[in-house]
């Protein structure tokens, strides 16, 4: 089997860390946001995986040369020209994606994190004789998004309301697909958008079924939902594999703490807090709801929460950041130092407190 994953372009709702490695290269819960895609379809038997790019893609591949080998999986790039939507790279990758197998292909938008359940995916795509399954997540304001009306019993896709007015549903679209070849005859080699056009085309032919996805969903191309999604992931795993997580009377609620990691005495961590390779917690730290990134340091006595610290950065001793401060790349913020919701830069020094949220260029 393949799959196609749409990496897209500058992950501009990211930055500053995106100034540094395009955006599935960021860390998530301590290993590139596409390498969980990329291990959950090697699971189920995908061989190969074709990143839908139109930005720095041999950044993306020298990166990812490394788990091709240890995954034992093919991995190439398609790169756009032009920005071809969400339909167009797939008419670009055709050839990549048809080996005459007959066999369905996977697509996944890049920014999605799930339990990705691949294996009932397929299962459940075979049993129906439509030409395309989507899967869809249950949202508490449905009136924010795209709804997908099906229906209920057979999970047929009946048709597409965007942002609606009244309540007809609270079922989204989850950015993860399996389609049968022929949908690709569907698709035109042009800007196009696979939500707007192709799928309401395939459902109103009645092929188009939808399947509600298991467990969490979260789109995390911006912080706050970064944040977000890395409570639900932890949560997922304390139900799955708890023992990956950290566990200690420094320790409080889900923390991933990196082997490689040191964390100091008298320290909090946690909730929710994922700790990186290489990175140094010095003593009496407190961090809450927050990413430290491989490499980076956190002097004595800081406090840290609902923040992300980007690779080799430091946070000064009895420092404070919260409300959403993002440290991009070896970024360093000075002793009793206050951050409120800061952004800033790669390969900055901070000296005076960032009192309320804005990009420190």
């Amino acid at each position: 089997m393949k799959a196609l994953i749409l990496v897209g372009g500058f992950g501009t709702r990211l930055r500053p860390l995106t100034l540094s490695l395009p955006k599935p290269l960021v860390d998530f819960a301590n290993k590139p946001m596409i390498l969980h895609q990329i291990e959950a379809l090697k699971e189920v038997g995908v061989t190969e995986v074709v990143l839908a790019i139109n930005y720095r893609p041999e950044v993306m591949l020298n990166f990812l040369k490394e788990f091709e080998t240890k995954l034992g999986i093919t991995i190439t790039c398609s790169q756009e020209t032009e920005p071809l939507g969400t339909a167009g790279p797939l008419a670009l990758a055709r050839d990549k994606l048809i080996d005459g197998s007959g066999e369905p292909f996977f697509v996944l938008n890049s920014d999605v994190i799930s339990e990705y359940p691949f294996a009932e995916l397929i299962k459940f795509h075979k049993a129906h004789t439509g030409e395309a399954t989507i899967m869809v997540t249950k949202v508490d304001e449905p009136s924010k998004y795209g709804v997908v009306v099906m229906e209920e019993e057979t999970g047929r896709v009946e048709r597409f309301v965007e942002k609606p007015k009244v309540f007809v549903g609270n079922k989204i679209n989850a950015g993860i697909y399996l389609l049968n070849p022929s949908v690709l005859d569907r698709i035109e080699l042009r800007p196009t958008s696979i939500e707007k056009e192709v799928f309401p085309e395939i459902a109103s032919s009645q092929k188009l079924y939808a399947m509600v996805l298991p467990g969490f969903w979260m789109d995390i191309g911006q912080p706050r939902d970064y944040i977000t999604g890395l409570r639900l992931y932890l949560d997922s795993i304390r139900k799955k594999s708890p023992s990956q997580l950290a566990s200690g009377p420094q320790f409080v609620g889900n923390v991933l703490v990196h082997q490689t990691a040191v964390v100091g005495k008298g320290c909090l961590i946690g909730p929710d807090v994922a700790i990186g390779p290489g990175c140094v917690v010095e003593s009496g730290v407190r961090l809450s709801r927050c990413t430290v990134m491989r490499g980076a340091r956190i002097k004595n006595h800081a406090c840290v929460s609902s923040s992300i610290i980007g690779w080799h950065s430091t946070v000064g001793q009895w420092a404070r950041m919260e409300n959403m401060t993002i440290l991009g790349e070896d970024v360093h913020l000075g002793d009793e130092l206050y951050s409120n919701g800061g952004v800033v830069l790669p390969h900055k020094e901070i000296k005076s407190s960032i009192l309320k949220p804005e990009i420190v260029l």
